[in-house]
């Protein structure tokens, strides 16, 4: 490494017109370096930190421009070690879901950069070891099976350093694992989105660290192959018209004795109000306003999210967390049709609430688990669809209940502005999802020009 003492710096400059238009400008031994920051402030903080290297008397490295104080922090940590820095960092601040989220994103990427090391364990191996072990905080430091604990002591020798992602064949590497899935196929776009998001944050934490200058995926000119960036869009096939969910919904009573009648409710939430499931779960009756005729009103509230035992701080198998993508006391308030109303009433009057005012719980007053209901749900679609229908991917999931609910609405007219906002969607997000639902029905659309016009 070549240092010198000779530094001198300009003031910063602006360029409009750039995602990053602040650009410091400095030289070190006649090498001049660029930087460009989004912020004016990032840029004057960074050049800050740069000349209090140099007032302190430390000589800077030529080909980078850093002082070696940000050099030695740079290469004395591992990618492996960073990773897990920033779980412990995000642990107690987000939520169960995030965790996981979290979890798989860093064990993607962590299996991704150390590939090409001698003696790896199998990948299911080493990703088990990762994603349930190492990247999980509430069990790290559980006894481990022997095949953990040797994969886990692999990985912490086979990792690259963290300075490795600055360059273009390390970053690219990681996005690249972000976009796959664990069998190598291309992942949709909104799969990508989301793990992308958490590689960010996690490079932007070694920022805040100084094991970073910056974050390598700033100004990085990547995309995943147009095979990837496909939108998760709702497939019309899927979808169950009224006719067949009201076919559905009572072939659900049928789908066992016991638990199928308690069961018509919750899927008729899904479908009439297009609430997730865990929202369905959580419901209690004071978020309900059931008039005896007419039109009634949902305040959704809170949800209870399947998570896993091992991902929660209570140890329960839901997390009860806050509506999906806003505040903590944020509430989303749908209007339901009588159809519903009627339903709810029912089961209200039937089966009674939980001690805490829960709807839907199981015949000892647990919460209900995706297996259960799952269960339930496979059994209606036998009973009420024909043999065809079974086979195909009509109303395979439950949460094609949430889609057919989102369609009806939008096809019968109703701005995606304000279907967005009862299903707890951006409007970005929702037309993105539901566009071919939408371009299914450009007759409607076509007949109303046509009114309009006075044809």
């Amino acid at each position: 490494m070549n240092k010198s003492y000779d530094v001198r710096f300009w003031n910063v400059t602006v360029k409009k017109g750039r995602k990053r238009p602040y650009a410091l400008r400095w030289r070190v031994g006649g090498k001049v370096q660029t930087k460009p920051f989004t912020t004016q402030e990032l840029a004057n903080s960074y050049k800050s930190e740069l000349i209090q290297a140099a007032r302190r008397g430390e000589a800077f490295d030529i080909e980078s421009g850093l002082p070696e104080s940000m050099i030695r922090a740079v290469l004395s940590v591992s990618w492996y070690q960073h990773a897990r820095d920033y779980v412990d960092d995000r642990w107690g601040k987000v939520s169960a879901k995030q965790r996981i989220s979290i979890a798989e994103t860093l064990t993607a990427v962590t299996v991704a950069l150390t590939a090409n090391h001698k003696g790896a364990p199998d990948s299911e191996t080493l990703r088990n070891a990762l994603r349930r072990w190492e990247y999980n905080k509430n069990r790290r430091d559980a006894d481990q099976p022997a095949e953990v604990a040797a994969a886990l002591n692999w990985v912490r020798k086979a990792s690259v350093l963290l300075a490795d992602l600055t360059e273009f064949e390390g970053i690219t590497l990681a996005l690249g694992a972000c976009a796959r899935k664990l069998d190598g196929t291309p992942a949709a776009a909104s799969y990508y989105t989301r793990r992308r998001r958490v590689l960010y944050n996690v490079l932007k934490y070694a920022v805040q660290r100084k094991r970073l200058a910056s974050n390598p995926i700033d100004g990085l000119d990547w995309k995943p192959t147009e095979e990837d960036g496909v939108w998760e869009e709702v497939d019309p096939t899927v979808v169950p018209s009224p006719r067949q969910m009201t076919e559905l919904l009572t072939a659900v009573s049928y789908a066992g004795p016991r638990r199928g009648p308690r069961m018509v409710a919750f899927f008729a939430c899904i479908y009439y109000a297009m609430m997730r499931p865990g929202e369905v779960v959580s419901l209690r009756e004071s978020d309900c306003e059931l008039p005896a005729t007419g039109w009634g009103r949902l305040m959704l509230a809170s949800s209870k999210p399947s998570v896993g035992t091992e991902w929660t701080d209570s140890g329960e198998y839901h997390d009860d967390r806050g509506l999906k993508g806003r505040n903590r006391r944020a509430k989303r308030p749908v209007p339901i049709p009588p159809e519903l109303v009627r339903i709810l009433r029912d089961h209200i009057n039937r089966y009674g609430v939980a001690p805490d005012g829960r709807l839907f719980r199981t015949e000892r007053g647990g919460v209900l688990l995706p297996s259960g209901y799952g269960r339930t749900w496979h059994k209606a679609r036998t009973l009420a669809l024909t043999p065809a229908e079974e086979a195909s991917d009509l109303a395979r999931r439950p949460y094609d209940l949430r889609h057919a609910g989102v369609s009806l609405r939008l096809n019968a007219g109703v701005p995606p502005t304000q279907v967005a906002e009862w299903a707890g969607h951006s409007v970005e997000v929702l037309l993105k999802i539901y566009a071919k639902v939408i371009a299914g029905h450009d007759h409607v659309w076509e007949a109303r020009i046509d009114d309009a016009l006075g044809g």
